[in-house]
């Protein structure tokens, strides 16, 4: 009788256990998401400025300002839709950024605008500060994933709901150009 209370109470004190260590895992990715989160705002928030900042120089590049400014408004929109879905908002952004500074190279007048070269500076050290935070959520996220999928973890996480969270994947196009110089 004794023996089949321990058994008991220790086959409990471990699903608790790995009860609690999934929570906690999914407590990281959700903070490493709210991370990755902060620093595409704060990137939303830098483009406003910038593209009117290039208008002055560029005015008859109203395209690519538009496609600019309408990548930043779909990307922002897709904020809180997961990250696969921000993820691709963000890759088509990302794209569009990169054919904004390409116009910039056009105009001599633009590359040596104080303004523009301190947006730019800025909008460059947030783009660093957004891969490490996706570094770091896609981090949680395989800690979360292997938990959940592994024996006997996963028989607790079947029963308590947990599920694989999404890699922030780059798409093809970001994958292809790793070094992006603005």
């Amino acid at each position: 009788m004794a023996a089949l209370v321990l058994l008991v109470v220790v086959v409990l004190g471990w699903a608790v256990a790995a009860y609690n260590r999934l929570v906690r895992l999914r407590t990281q990715v959700q903070a490493s998401w709210a991370q990755v989160d902060v620093q595409l705002k704060r990137r939303h928030s830098l483009i406003p400025n910038l593209v009117e900042t290039v208008k002055g120089y560029a005015a008859h590049e109203r395209g690519t300002l538009e496609a600019v400014t309408a990548a930043r408004t779909a990307a922002a929109a897709a904020a809180g839709q997961g990250a696969q879905e921000q993820a691709g908002a963000e890759s088509v952004l990302t794209q569009a950024l990169g054919r904004l500074f390409a116009l910039a190279e056009a105009y001599p007048q633009l590359k040596a605008n104080e303004n523009f070269l301190a947006l730019q500076a800025e909008l460059s050290g947030t783009e660093d500060k957004i891969a490490y935070a996706r570094q770091f959520y896609n981090s949680a996220v395989q800690s979360l994933n292997t938990a959940i999928q592994t024996v006997p973890t996963t028989i607790i996480a079947g029963i308590c709901g947990f599920h694989p969270e999404p890699y922030f994947e780059a798409a093809g196009d970001e994958r292809a150009d790793v070094s992006v110089r603005f």
